[in-house]
C-alpha cells in the first residue's frame, strides 16, 4: 500500500499549503465512478482520522443523461465505511446535444462547464460549504498545455477557489498526486471502476495531451518532476513584459 501512503501524503501536502479543511465543513465530492474521484472519496474518509479534523465528507453523482451508470458496485463498496453516495439527476446530455461542434461532437469543456454547476447546486442543497474534484498533478499540465495551444497564455486551474455568485468553496486535495499512484491504489484496494457513457471518452484532446506528456517524460524523464515543481515554484515565472513605448524590460540576472 505504499502508493495509498504516497496519496495520502500529497493530499496532506496540498491541505498544509493551501489550507483546504477547515473544521465544520461539510464537503461534497463530485463523482463519476472513474478511478481518481473513487479514490479522492476514499481519501477524504481517511483523512478524517488522522488529520484530526471534523468535516464530513459525501459522494456526489450527476446522471448526465447519456444513460445512467450504474453506480451500486461502488455504493456498496463504500457502504461498510458508512461513506454516503447520493445521485442527481440532470438534462445536460439533452443541452449538449442541441450545441455541438461544426463536427457534431459533443464539446467537452461545455460538459465540464454544465456538469461543475450541476455538482454546486446539488452539493447546496445538501447543505455543503465545499465542493471536491480530483483533479491530479497530471490533470493540470495537461491543462496548462492546452491553455498555451489554445489560448495563449500559462495558466491552469488553482487548488482553491472561492465561487463568489454562490458561496462555495472548491478545492482539488488531490492536486500533488501522481495518475500512476491513484491508478495503482484503486487497484490494489479492489474499488470497483464504473465504465463511463460519454460518448468522448477516451478520445478527447486531453488524451492526446497525456500522450504528449508520456513522450516527453520518455524522451526527458527530469521533466517528470521538474514539470510538477513548476507550477508552484515561486520563482516560476520569467515573461516578456512589453513597455508602452514598444521596448522591453530587461532584468538582469
Amino acid at each position: 500500500m505504499n502508493t495509498l501512503k504516497r496519496v495520502l501524503g500529497s493530499l496532506r501536502r496540498a491541505d498544509n499549503d493551501y489550507q483546504l479543511i477547515q473544521d465544520g465543513d461539510k464537503i461534497a465530492i463530485g463523482i463519476s465512478g472513474g478511478k481518481d474521484s473513487s479514490l479522492l472519496l476514499y481519501c477524504m474518509h481517511l483523512y478524517q482520522k488522522f488529520s484530526k479534523k471534523d468535516y464530513k465528507v459525501i459522494g456526489l453523482y450527476i446522471d448526465l443523461g447519456f444513460g445512467a451508470e450504474d453506480m451500486t458496485p461502488l455504493v456498496e463498496w463504500f457502504r461498510p465505511y458508512g461513506v454516503e453516495i447520493r445521485t442527481e439527476k440532470s438534462q445536460i446530455a439533452q443541452i449538449l446535444d442541441l450545441h455541438r461542434d461544426k463536427k457534431g461532437r459533443i464539446e467537452c469543456s461545455l460538459c465540464s462547464q454544465f456538469k461543475k454547476a450541476a455538482v454546486i447546486n446539488a452539493a447546496k442543497r445538501l447543505g455543503c460549504n465545499k465542493v471536491g474534484f480530483a483533479h491530479h498533478v497530471d490533470d493540470a499540465l495537461e491543462t496548462l498545455l492546452m491553455n498555451a495551444i489554445h489560448g495563449g497564455r500559462l495558466a491552469t486551474f488553482e487548488p482553491k477557489m472561492l465561487l463568489e455568485r454562490s458561496q462555495v468553496t472548491f478545492i482539488r486535495p488531490l492536486i500533488y498526486a501522481r495518475e500512476n499512484d491513484i491508478a495503482h491504489t484503486v487497484k490494489d484496494l479492489g474499488i470497483p471502476i464504473i465504465r463511463s457513457n460519454c460518448p468522448n471518452d477516451g478520445n478527447t484532446e486531453r488524451q492526446q495531451m497525456k500522450l504528449m506528456l508520456k513522450q516527453l517524460y520518455h524522451c526527458y524523464p527530469s521533466a517528470r518532476d521538474n514539470l510538477p515543481k513548476m507550477l508552484h515554484n515561486p520563482d516560476q515565472l520569467k515573461l516578456w513584459t512589453p513597455l508602452k513605448n514598444g521596448g522591453t524590460q530587461h532584468n538582469d540576472q
